[in-house]
């Protein structure tokens, strides 16, 4: 559990820069460079990921249990985490109205797919990993909501939303279809 927690302060630590402090972000970026700044943030978030991973599978193992998750919540995780899903794909595609609308669809995706993970795993270490997930992304996405707004760079298109759905769902369908299976060793189907 240690290295899962360790691994979460690192990652969602360097990703809540602009949380705590834009001017200090902005001043880092300014000291260091653009380049070595985003080097500096790549190699910290892909250590405290390989924690996050590593420390979440040994952290299943003997985990205990907070809660028991009510049966039919599966249900309404089957349609949050495609959701998510779609908002994630939204913030890659070329700009269409769920972008504009939703402003930050990356995070509000990670929000979806966290939440439906909390309503249906109620184990220790899906509760922290999770909960951090959840807690850092409302968090984040309410912070965002109070920066300025910058003027679209292009008019919303609707092939950017068909292509985020598209590719959300195609995302969904893999991780049902086995993807979760093989990469974490459970259904979200059972």
């Amino acid at each position: 559990m240690v290295t899962l927690v360790i691994g979460l302060v690192i990652f969602l630590g360097i990703h809540s820069f602009r949380i705590v402090s834009e001017r200090g972000r902005a001043a880092t970026i300014h000291r260091l460079g653009e380049m070595r700044f985003k080097g500096v943030y790549s190699v910290l978030a892909l250590i405290g990921l390989v924690l996050v991973v590593h420390g979440y599978g040994a952290a299943r193992i003997d985990q205990g249990l907070v809660y028991a998750p009510l049966p039919g919540l599966r249900h309404l995780a089957l349609v949050l985490v495609p959701a998510g899903f779609v908002l994630v794909a939204a913030a890659y595609v070329p700009a269409g109205r769920i972008k504009m609308a939703v402003r930050h669809p990356m995070v509000l995706g990670i929000a979806l797919w966290s939440l439906g993970h909390l309503l249906t795993n109620g184990g220790t270490a899906d509760v922290v990993l999770f909960g951090a997930f959840f807690v850092w992304s409302v968090i984040d996405y309410l912070n965002s909501l109070g920066r300025n707004v910058p003027a679209p760079g292009e008019r919303p298109r609707a092939v950017g939303d068909v292509a985020a759905v598209g590719i959300g769902l195609a995302i969904s369908a893999a991780f049902l279809a086995g993807l979760h299976q093989w990469l974490v060793g459970v259904s979200p189907l059972t």
